[in-house]
C-alpha cells in the first residue's frame, strides 16, 4: 500500500543521568530534504544517522532532531578551577611586588573574572553503550513516522478509490449522449443546408461528408484510454510504496484524455460530464503530490 510523506514519530532513552529525545516529522517534497540538529556529543554519529533515516524515508522533506535533557540537580554549580585561582592570585602577588603596583580591593570578584577560572562543562566521549541505547531510540521515532505514514496512506488510497470511481461512473453516463449528438449534428446541418441554399444537393455525399465529419468527433479511442488509464492507476496504487511519481504520470495522462473528450463533445451535457470529471481529477493530483 502506499504512503504518504506526511509523518511524525518521537521516542525517548531514559539513563541514570540524562534524557535522550528524539524527533523527526515529515512533509512532502519532490527528492529527499533532510534537515539533522543532534546534541555535541553525538556529532560523530551525523553520517550514521543521515543514511539511516535517507535509506529507510527515501523521499520528502524530513526535519531529524536529537537532544539531551540533563538530570542534574538544580542547586548544582557552575565548578571553579581552584588550580587556576591559586595560580592567578601568585601571578598577581608576583606582579604587584615587582612592579610596586597596589593589589585590588575586591580580589575575590577580580580573580573570578580571570579567563577559564569557571570551569566549562567538558564534553565527554560518547560511550558505546549510551550510543546504543540512542540508536534504539533513533530507530523507534523512524518508525512510528512509517507507521504514521502508512495510516495516512491508507487514508488517501481510500480517496483516490474513491474519486477514480467517480470518473468512471461519468465516463459511463456519456454513453447516451453519444447518439443523441450524431442525430443533432446531422440535423443541424441538414436545417442549415436547406435555409441558405435553394437548390438540391447530393445527398449521399452529404452522407459521406457527415460520416467523415462525425467520425473527427468520435471519442470511443479516447474513452478507451481514460478507461484503461483509470485501471492502470489502481494497480498502481495497489503495487506498493513508493509509487507517487507514477501515479502523477498517470494522472497527466487522464487529464490529457478527459480534455480531448471535452474539445470533441460538442454537447452541452457531455460538457458537463467533462467539467465533473476534470474536478474529481484534479483533486487526484492536489492529493497525488503527497505520495511517496
Amino acid at each position: 500500500m502506499i504512503q504518504s510523506m506526511t509523518g511524525y514519530g518521537k521516542a525517548t532513552a531514559e539513563l541514570p543521568d540524562k534524557k535522550i529525545n528524539v524527533e523527526i516529522k515529515s512533509l512532502n517534497s519532490k527528492a529527499m530534504d533532510l534537515s539533522v540538529r543532534i546534541a555535541p556529543a553525538y556529532r560523530e554519529k551525523e553520517m550514521e544517522i543521515r543514511n539511516e533515516i535517507t535509506k529507510i524515508i527515501e523521499r520528502g522533506k524530513v526535519d531529524f532532531s536529537l537532544w539531551i535533557e540533563k538530570k542534574e540537580a538544580p542547586e548544582a554549580a557552575t565548578p571553579i578551577n581552584q588550580t587556576l585561582v591559586e595560580s592567578y592570585y601568585k601571578q598577581i602577588n608576583e606582579i604587584s611586588d615587582n612592579l610596586g603596583i597596589a593589589l585590588p580591593t575586591d580580589w575575590f570578584q577580580t580573580l573570578l573574572r580571570m579567563p577559564d577560572v569557571m570551569a566549562k562543562p567538558e564534553i565527554q566521549e560518547l560511550e558505546s553503550e549510551e550510543w546504543a541505547i540512542a540508536h534504539k531510540a533513533i530507530e523507534e521515532a523512524v518508525g512510528h513516522l512509517i507507521d504514521f505514514r502508512k495510516q495516512e496512506g491508507s487514508a488517501l488510497a481510500r480517496k483516490f478509490q474513491e474519486k477514480i470511481n467517480n470518473i468512471q461512473t461519468l465516463l459511463a453516463s456519456i454513453a447516451p449522449y453519444e447518439k443523441e449528438r450524431v442525430e443533432k449534428i446531422k440535423e443541424r446541418i441538414t436545417d442549415a443546408l436547406q435555409k441558405t441554399i435553394s437548390v438540391d444537393y447530393d445527398k449521399n455525399r452529404l452522407e459521406q461528408e457527415l460520416i467523415y465529419y462525425i467520425e473527427k468527433l468520435d471519442v470511443n479511442e479516447e474513452k478507451q484510454r481514460l478507461s484503461n488509464h483509470l485501471k492502470y492507476f489502481i494497480n498502481t496504487l495497489e503495487g506498493g510504496s513508493g509509487q507517487g511519481k507514477k501515479l502523477g504520470f498517470i494522472a497527466q495522462e487522464m487529464g490529457r484524455e478527459i480534455n480531448t473528450l471535452g474539445s470533441k463533445s460538442n454537447h452541452a451535457e457531455m460538457q458537463k460530464i467533462v467539467v465533473q470529471m476534470k474536478d474529481e481529477l484534479e483533486q487526484i493530483k492536489e492529493q497525488v503530490l503527497n505520495v511517496m
